[in-house]
């Protein structure tokens, strides 16, 4: 059986500063300047592709963006950031996307990436983590079972991903697939001078 330092991870130190720590996370994702970052980010990876040729027949590549919808984050965020940048061979008789790695969306789910990271990371901050319930409020999330989702897919998909596999050998040992993605995000903050900038790491490196 693990232990309870073990299981407790999320934050170091006194249990009441990690309490406060948590109450400021959803702040973060209302600050119009981390989406602005995130899509800088994104825009680079994207160009990075563009570059390349079509992996179907070799042909060059166009952007053929198109708009998403994604929950949570600021009410004022920009159009720009709500956009899924996407390429297009120039080939007519082609004509196949090439999708670009993101930092702001995770596949079709709705909500942004970020997001689902301080959700889940919250969650798994045991035995003092914030209830599914609390969470709901916390981040505005209109199901419980939205959260669920969440909490299958890292426990049952994530962890034998190619994605995740690609990846691994980049992050410490301690850093164990049973407590994904908590326990990553939570090795970004302790390499990190702001919370901003270790989510942001840990999104660009989800990303690669």
């Amino acid at each position: 059986m693990e232990s309870p330092q073990r299981t407790c991870r999320f934050f170091t130190g006194d249990s009441c500063q990690n309490r406060k720590a948590g109450n400021l996370l959803p702040e973060l994702t209302q600050k119009v300047s981390l989406f602005l970052l995130l899509l800088r980010i994104d825009q680079d990876l994207a160009n990075h592709v563009k570059q390349g040729k079509c992996p179907v027949c070799g042909g060059p590549l166009h952007y053929s963006n198109y708009p998403r919808k994604p929950r949570g984050g600021p009410d004022n965020i920009p159009d720009e950031c709500l956009v899924m940048l996407s390429l297009c061979c120039g080939r007519e008789e082609c004509r196949k996307r090439a999708r670009p790695a993101s930092c702001r969306f995770i596949g079709r789910k709705v909500y942004w990436h970020g997001i689902i990271l301080l959700v889940m990371a919250l969650k798994q901050q045991r035995p003092e983590g914030p209830s599914i319930n609390k969470l709901m409020k916390m981040f505005e999330i209109g199901s419980r079972n939205t959260i669920l989702n969440w909490i299958q897919y890292y426990r049952d998909i994530f962890p034998t991903s190619p994605q995740w596999q690609r990846i691994r050998g980049q992050i410490v040992a301690s850093v164990r697939d049973s407590e994904l993605p908590g326990e990553l995000l939570n090795y970004f903050f302790r390499q990190s001078k702001t919370k901003e900038i270790g989510l942001v790491s840990c999104l660009k490196l989800l990303a690669t």
